[in-house]
């Protein structure tokens, strides 16, 4: 117990308790409404597109964030558009983004000259590197994801579980459609070094399906999954740091444990 507290005099390890709290914020809302409107596969080709972005930053020499989040949402917005003006089956349009960005960014990094170190930090996460401007980021998501979710509650819900209902009730329907997958974008990218590239999708599914196990409710799914969010990426960080194993793997692995047991008690 006292290893335990005293790594919170660590600034490394404050900055990792933050972001643990921040991710879990911002992925229990917004993976709710992911999982509820069935739209966890363009979540994915976004996560993927953004790779683009950050081999691209990588060449050029900026900051790989702000790479990844402007491929992240030109490949939501171009997702959306391709399907619902391009008349383009929403898979395939899914898989060209995905394809494309996973594509640029191989290239990108291939050609950008000397090694890149954080390369492998933004593939498969590392909270224990997660940096003071990026706890800002994720502060300033969760802000903008609790106002955004807290003022439009019951639109969003409509067009979560019955779209033509919204629809029919004059909602602008589209027009929420392309600002939750700009959320959704910037989502996936500020919480990329959490569990990276390869495991993000993860963390805006998996609590979701546990908080499932006890709920059908939207309100109390939200608030369970951003409970098992926290607790799964706290214990798989104290699981990777004194088992010294990678921090996202540790945690999405953890996940998986917590699902696991709670749906064999929830079956007896």
């Amino acid at each position: 117990m006292q290893e335990l507290l005293q790594l919170f005099s660590y600034d490394f390890f404050q900055k990792a308790f933050l972001s643990a709290i921040l991710a879990s914020i911002s992925c229990g809302i917004v993976g709710t409404y992911i999982v509820s409107r069935r739209i966890v596969f363009i979540s994915g080709g976004i996560t993927h597109a953004s790779f683009g972005g950050i081999g691209l930053a990588f060449f050029l020499g900026f900051s790989p964030v702000l790479g990844a989040v402007i491929f992240a949402v030109v490949a939501a917005l171009g997702i959306q558009f391709f399907t619902h003006k391009g008349n383009l089956r929403e898979d395939s349009s899914i898989a060209i983004w995905w394809s494309f960005g996973m594509a640029l960014g191989i290239i990108f990094t291939f050609i950008t000259p000397g090694y890149t170190p954080n390369l492998m930090s933004f593939l498969f996460g590392n909270i224990l590197t997660v940096s003071t401007a990026e706890i800002w980021m994720m502060l300033s998501l969760d802000l903008l994801v609790v106002l955004f979710f807290g003022l439009f509650y019951r639109q969003i819900l409509y067009i979560a579980f019955d779209e033509e209902f919204a629809r029919a009730a004059q909602l602008p329907v589209t027009l929420y459609n392309y600002l939750l997958i700009v959320i959704i974008a910037l989502t996936v990218v500020f919480n990329i070094r959490v569990v990276g590239i390869i495991l993000i999708l993860s963390l805006l599914t998996l609590p979701q399906a546990t908080a499932n196990l006890f709920t059908r409710d939207f309100k109390s799914m939200i608030l369970l999954s951003t409970f098992f969010a926290f607790v799964g990426t706290m214990s798989g960080l104290l699981i990777s740091y004194f088992a010294d194993i990678p921090s996202g793997a540790a945690i999405i692995f953890t996940m998986i444990v917590i699902f696991g047991i709670l749906r064999l008690i929830r079956c007896f």
